[in-house]
């Protein structure tokens, strides 16, 4: 053998040993030392198993709890989120599980929870997208770290508070009544909300942040709920890096296509925009959130300019959010009202009270307290969202822990709002005079124990624009129509993105007007 073929099977012998070291390393001898650190500070959790983690077994979970029926009632944690419910009561309120070969620290004590989303030292940034998540919104505010999410937040807080958010207040009524004109079929009949609702809160988005309508945007609302659906059925499953690279599975192929197509549509908008400007028909990109994104595109302040991938990235997460989770909100505060005649009626003549039979007007929707309390208590039972991911950036002690870096977190904060050490007995019910005296009381003071919209900085900047719009469509159905629950209702709510529905909420429409 020549001493070249020699030379090139050490190279190769070489590589083969460094490239098994590393697997070794990152799949087996890291992840024991960090359960053992862990462990030997008190917490607990599932064994790590070699390459997927516990991801099998939540796999398992999740599928035997959504093939259960569920009766009509609220207690929805053990449910939606069957592995967390599960490792909580088997391990304790902080637990580490395993996504992969990824650690995930998993902590629900109040306490621990402000400490992680309060931090103002940049000591739990955003965790690395994963690649579904990565197509669905990519860089925006939802993700994004740094001076760009500064940048970001800054835009977001100037289009969807204060004077901005009465402006959007004809939009919002607007689209509220064509729903309405639609529902005059309905009245004694049964009808679908959850899909009505989807259509009204796309609409919505649509008209006040993009200065669009449904159909146009409709593509990219389709798009993303592919999207959506394609990161949820992936949640779970393993994937070693390389072979990712070597082989694309369908799932991979389809959301990259799905993303492309996403940016060709939005690509389209800001040219519409931009063309406006350019042939005269107006004089500056508009005052709606994607005109202050084409604006900022246009900066040539770099502080200020947004690049092109950032300004399509900002689009669909405000697609996204701004539909998903006020549908699913305008949802569940309907069924739960659907259920207890008692609080609609009383809603109901508190906005008739307020508005009479005219629309509401922004000044007074601030009036409307036993709204805000039906509301909060329906965030509190089916708040929209599960869970908010961190990671640790560098070594930090909280509480009484301390934390090696490069570990994921998940800041499980659906769970504070289901314990019944904190709410009492009777925390599966619904109950919105636990809110009478505001947040602040029901919670004795206890930040976290309700924080549906996050808390601290990077808190939700499109809250107010949701309880808003939820507020307006609510009274103006009130005003209308009286609502009771179908028999064909099946109780089966699940995760995609946020708390949905599985079979859509079926109801029944009875007209307050004779000429209706």
């Amino acid at each position: 053998m020549s001493g070249l073929m020699k030379l090139v099977i050490l190279v190769l012998c070489s590589l083969f040993f460094a490239a098994l070291v590393k697997f070794l390393y990152d799949y087996l001898w890291r992840p024991l030392r960090i359960q053992q650190m862990l462990n030997s500070q008190g917490i607990r959790g599932p064994p790590y198993r070699f390459i997927h983690g516990n991801n099998k077994e939540v796999a398992k979970m999740r599928q035997e709890a959504l093939s259960k029926p569920m009766a009509l009632r609220h207690d929805i944690f053990p449910r939606v989120q069957p592995h967390i419910y599960t490792w909580i009561n088997k391990y304790g309120k902080n637990y580490l599980s395993w996504d992969g070969v990824r650690a995930e620290l998993v902590i629900s004590e109040p306490e621990l929870i402000k400490e992680v989303l309060k931090n103002s030292e940049k000591a739990f940034p955003k965790r690395k997208l994963t690649l579904f998540l990565s197509k669905l919104v990519g860089n925006g505010l939802v993700t994004v770290e740094g001076e760009k999410w500064v940048k970001q937040r800054k835009l977001g807080n100037y289009a969807f508070h204060g004077e901005s958010l009465k402006n959007m207040t004809p939009a919002v009524i607007a689209s509220v009544e064509t729903m309405l004109e639609m529902w005059r079929g309905y009245v004694g009949k049964e009808i679908e909300l959850f899909q009505e609702f989807r259509l009204l809160t796309s609409e919505v988005i649509s008209r006040t942040a993009f200065g669009s309508s449904y159909l146009e945007g409709q593509k990219i609302f389709d798009m993303l709920s592919k999207l959506a659906i394609i990161l949820h059925r992936n949640l779970f499953k393993t994937r070693i890096p390389w072979i990712s690279k070597l082989w694309k599975p369908a799932d991979i192929l389809e959301s990259e296509e799905l993303a492309n197509e996403i940016q060709g549509c939005v690509m389209k908008m800001i040219k519409k925009r931009e063309d406006r400007v350019v042939n005269g028909e107006a004089d500056s990109f508009g005052n709606d959130f994607l005109g202050l994104l084409v604006n900022a595109y246009h900066d040539l302040d770099d502080k200020n300019m947004l690049s092109l991938g950032d300004l399509v990235d900002e689009c669909k997460t405000f697609y996204l959010a701004g539909q998903d989770t006020v549908n699913s909100l305008l949802a569940w505060t309907v069924f739960l009202l659907a259920i207890h005649g008692d609080w609609q009626e009383k809603a109901r003549r508190e906005v008739i009270e307020i508005f009479g039979n005219q629309n509401p007007h922004p000044e007074s929707i601030v009036k409307l307290k036993i709204m805000t309390m039906i509301i909060n208590e329906t965030l509190r039972l089916y708040g929209p969202a599960n869970g908010l991911m961190r990671k640790v950036g560098r070594e930090v002690q909280i509480g009484k822990l301390v934390l090696p870096a490069n570990i994921d977190l998940y800041v499980a904060n659906v769970v504070p709002q289901h314990d019944p050490q904190l709410w009492g007995d009777d925390v599966h019910l619904f109950k919105p005079e636990r809110f009478a005296e505001g947040i602040a009381k029901a919670t004795k003071y206890n930040a976290a124990a309700f924080c549906p919209f996050g808390i601290g900085p990077r808190s939700c900047v499109g809250m107010s624009f949701a309880t808003m719009e939820t507020k307006i469509a609510l009274s103006m159905i009130l005003q209308r129509y009286t609502i009771s629950l179908s028999p064909a209702y099946v109780h089966s709510p699940i995760s995609v993105i946020t708390i949905q529905p599985e079979h859509g909420i079926q109801v029944i429409l009875k007209s307050l007007h004779s000429n209706v």
